[in-house]
């Protein structure tokens, strides 16, 4: 018999009869997307209506929501008046690029005297330090902005403070117990966990600095509010922020403005990703799969520097010009993350680590840039909470990346192994961390440790929560068009994921440049349709063995004009 990729099946429970009379005669949807928006916790008829219509949500004013707003507002003000030198300190990753570029945009808008530094992934670790505060000094800063980081940075904060420099920390990360002394700090995680800015991502925070300064100054206009939308679309869904409250609702917008952007970067970047057929807008997938990755490319592997210029330059041939620049960085990053997967899906095989219940791995000349997506692969192809160091340039450290599953808490593991770290941060789900090379075995350790209290054996298969059981004479473009009312999908609103069984199997392939991928053509016993399906990364489980129970999520795609429906397969059973 063939082999199966092994995954755990979650079903959401089936809703009452009562609960889908509510929401569908309260909001005409049809009885599947009742049972979805159940399943995403919308209960009741008004928070359904919201969710499907976000501007329908009265929002509170950032000036009444961030308590430091106005006051880094009336900094901000004063400085630029005065012409006085404006920095920022941006992140490496597409929050942190696009963050940095939208403050870019306003404040020369505004009239800013302004610059940026971006640390090195390689030799400054995540962060503004010591070396970056006392650079800005020498070039004569007198303001600071830290974007996406920051709201850990004691130590550089204070140095800012000892050379005479005002800062303001805009950040999203979870706080620390003893915030940083700063002029300002903005964070959404110092507010209620119920309140709709709760979840901006460090571009959303940047976003709303930028707006309330240029209203501030009499200068917000649609021109400026469309572009800086453009740029918190592109980074909120690369940096897999939840897309609920604010963030639903200005992405609702910010996905139909970028294929009519103005900006030159996304312009070019549109081009190369493939996308310039999308006249009528873009969705999350589209940034989660082409966008993102071509940016996060280059702060893994390359200099942040072009994403910068990308994104804020006004000429069309240096916009191409990065945006080519991208796409080379991705294609290295790709050849990179698969050939040091295979690398450790070999070593897995040498090592018992479901008794430890997780991964850990350390090797040399691993690149520190992807291993990350590495660990990420692995949890996905193993269902296991998955940690990967490689030495530093100097080769007396490792770095690494952490990624878990729902019963590891990858932060709290962290936290537990302290004492044998350097530098650590995360959420639940990622984290990075350091470590001098003699504490690796405590280090581990540990990780076994707290794996044994959270996990257990049978945990350790890639989950699969399916929302609803369909069979394939419902699937029709008006049933995707009734989905597309739930759009965009993300972190906290994951495209469905349906289940249909008895589907047989009329013809599979493996496609793909490194044969790893899986096509096929498939209908389901008692159903003349017949659906075309991808499965990604199942290349080395063909044949399958038919018939089979498929689980999958409902996709559109669009080839040589035709566009039609297709399934991207998630998991299948005998």
């Amino acid at each position: 018999m063939s082999r199966l990729p092994i995954k755990r099946w979650s079903f959401y429970p089936p809703a009452s009869k009562e609960q889908i009379q509510t929401l569908t005669q309260g909001t005409g949807i049809s009885t599947l997307l009742a049972q979805i928006l159940i399943n995403r916790n919308k209960l009741d008829v008004k928070k359904a209506d919201i969710f499907i219509n976000p501007n329908r949500e009265v929002l509170p004013k950032p000036l009444d929501v961030f308590k430091d707003l106005r006051h880094g507002v009336d900094i901000l003000e004063q400085i630029i008046k005065d012409k006085q030198k404006i920095a920022i300190c941006g992140d490496y990753d597409a929050d942190g690029m696009t963050s940095t570029a939208l403050l870019l945009r306003a404040f020369r808008y505004l009239g800013a005297n302004i610059d940026y530094a971006i640390p090195s992934r390689h030799k400054d670790g995540y962060g503004i330090n010591n070396r970056i505060v006392e650079q800005f000094a020498s070039e004569g800063v007198k303001l600071i902005i830290t974007v996406d980081n920051g709201i850990s940075a004691h130590q550089a904060i204070n140095r800012a403070k000892e050379l005479g420099l005002k800062v303001i920390i805009t950040d999203h990360h979870d706080l620390p117990d003893t915030l940083p002394i700063a002029e300002a700090i903005l964070n959404p995680k110092m507010l209620e966990q119920d309140c709709p800015f709760w979840g901006l991502a460090g571009v959303g925070m940047a976003y709303v600095l930028a707006v309330t300064t240029a209203e501030r100054f009499g200068k917000l206009n649609k021109g400026l509010i469309n572009s800086l939308l453009e740029l918190f679309t592109l980074g909120t869904i690369a940096d897999l922020a939840p897309l609920v409250g604010i963030n639903r609702r200005l992405l609702k917008k910010g996905l139909r403005l970028l294929p009519k952007s103005n900006n030159e970067g996304i312009k070019a970047l549109i081009q190369v990703s493939g996308l310039s057929d999308k006249v009528n807008g873009l969705e999350s997938e589209d940034i989660g799969f082409k966008l993102g990755p071509r940016i996060n490319a280059v702060g893994r592997i390359g200099d942040p520097q072009v994403v910068i210029e990308l994104l804020t330059t006004e000429d069309p041939g240096i916009a191409l010009e990065r945006a080519m620049q991208c796409e080379a960085y991705n294609n290295q990053r790709q050849n990179l993350t698969q050939e040091i997967e295979t690398q450790a899906i070999k070593l897995l095989a040498t090592i018992a680590w479901r008794q430890d219940r997780v991964i850990c791995l350390v090797a040399e000349n691993w690149h520190h840039g992807v291993i990350g997506l590495v660990a990420s692969r692995l949890v996905e192809r193993y269902g296991a909470p998955t940690f990967i160091a490689t030495p530093d340039e100097q080769g007396d450290k490792l770095r690494g990346s952490a990624r878990g599953i729902p019963e590891f808490n990858i932060f709290e593991a962290l936290e537990f192994a302290h004492n044998e770290l350097d530098k650590y941060g995360g959420h639940p789900a990622a984290g990075g961390f350091s470590l001098q090379k003699e504490n690796l075995p405590l280090f581990q350790e540990k990780l076994r440790q707290f794996a044994h209290q959270s996990v257990q054996f049978e945990d350790l298969q890639p989950l699969v929560k399916i929302d609803a059981l369909v069979n394939f004479a419902e699937i029709t473009p008006e049933l995707y068009q009734d989905f597309s009312n739930l759009h965009p999908w993300g972190i906290d609103n994951e495209l469905p994921i349906l289940w249909t069984p008895k589907v047989r199997i009329l013809e599979q392939s493996i496609m793909g440049k490194n044969r790893e991928h899986l096509q096929l053509k498939l209908r389901q016993d008692g159903c003349s349709t017949v659906f075309k399906a991808k499965a990604w990364r199942w290349g080395s489980y063909c044949p399958l063995p038919s018939p089979l129970d498929i689980a999958f999520k409902l996709e559109q795609n669009t080839w040589q004009g035709k566009t039609e429906l297709q399934l991207n397969l998630v998991a299948v059973k005998i």
